[in-house]
């Protein structure tokens, strides 16, 4: 099929989300505590469904399972990505994520090992991006004795970072934070803390105290990422990771940028701006928060227009 496959926005309300999936990127969305667009995903939780042409109607998760044609016949159980715009208008609970081999022992589905590109900020903002524990054990006595500020690290964010935070990294997104999520395909979450907040209804959230000291890496981490820029004119691609569980790109179009796959198939989201791509011959109009997938026939595009876009492909590992 030499055309995109579009798709539908799926939302997930949550205790900390807000509006500006609708102020910012125009989405009409149920209420005004949406956490997350689940931009692309095949992930049982919420399946995006195409929008267009021959396989309009059809849920992704079907495709993969019926048309392993579009994505160059992969072996793999389920798709294996998931792209996410996130709306924090208050503080995320402090986390962790299993690494696949505990995943799916566990929780009977894959690992979570994701990324981040921060598309707004406000003033101020800050991420949990890892921990000063040196060991187990004294991770384990600091989260049970509730010393979150000898423990957690901050860190400072502003538009236009970029984080890589593989399974085993506590974390945690910041109030006032707007960010494009690559993960892969799971929705196993081991929450550290919740700030003691409590939901509509009065209750706590879950906290999973043991798990989380079980897949934490200890001592903590910061991965080491090597941000390369291809110019194209005033256009470019920026590389911002290549790793077995996936390739991640930035598509900075100023007026014209080509585009040739590395893979069998490459998931793009609009972040910002407006334009066009052209598929054989073909043209889409593109706008904020506009997400689709090449298939495997499309071995290059062509992109007009004023737009920044996060792309990503499938890494080695799958």
């Amino acid at each position: 099929m030499q055309e995109p496959l579009f798709l539908k926005p799926v939302f997930q309300e949550k205790i900390w989300g807000g509006s500006r999936l609708k102020t910012v990127f125009g989405f009409d969305i149920p209420n005004d505590k949406i956490g997350e667009d689940w931009a692309i995903s095949a992930h049982p939780h919420g399946v995006s469904i195409v929008e267009n042409g021959e396989f309009k109607g059809k849920k992704l998760d079907e495709l993969w399972a019926t048309q392993k044609e579009l994505f160059g016949n992969p072996t793999g159980p389920v798709f294996p990505l998931l792209t996410k715009i996130l709306d924090a208008e208050d503080e995320l609970s402090v986390q962790v994520h299993p690494d696949d081999d505990y995943g799916l022992k566990h929780e009977g589905e894959l690992g979570k090992t994701e990324c981040w590109y921060v598309i707004d900020a406000e003033p101020g903002a800050e991420i949990i991006y890892g921990h000063h524990a040196k060991t187990r054990e004294e991770l384990a006595e600091m989260i049970h004795e509730g010393r979150w500020d000898d423990l957690l690290k901050r860190v400072p964010v502003k538009k236009g970072d970029f984080f890589y935070v593989p399974s085993g990294t506590i974390h945690a997104i910041g109030k006032g934070i707007l960010i494009l999520e690559t993960q892969q395909s799971s929705d196993t979450t081991y929450r550290v803390y919740d700030y003691d907040r409590k939901d509509d209804q009065g209750n706590t959230r879950e906290l999973h105290i043991q798990q989380s000291i079980d897949v934490t890496t200890v001592p903590a981490s910061v991965p080491d990422v090597q941000i390369k820029e291809a110019r194209q004119g005033a256009s470019s691609i920026i590389t911002y990771l290549q790793t077995e569980f996936f390739n991640v790109y930035e598509w900075q179009v100023a007026g014209k940028l080509q585009v040739k796959k590395q893979a069998p198939y490459t998931l793009m989201t609009v972040i910002s701006g407006e334009g066009q791509v052209v598929v054989d011959g073909k043209e889409y109009s593109l706008t904020k928060g506009t997400s689709c997938i090449f298939p495997d026939a499309v071995k290059e595009w062509t992109l007009y227009g004023d737009l920044d876009i996060i792309a990503s492909e499938p890494g080695e590992h799958v």
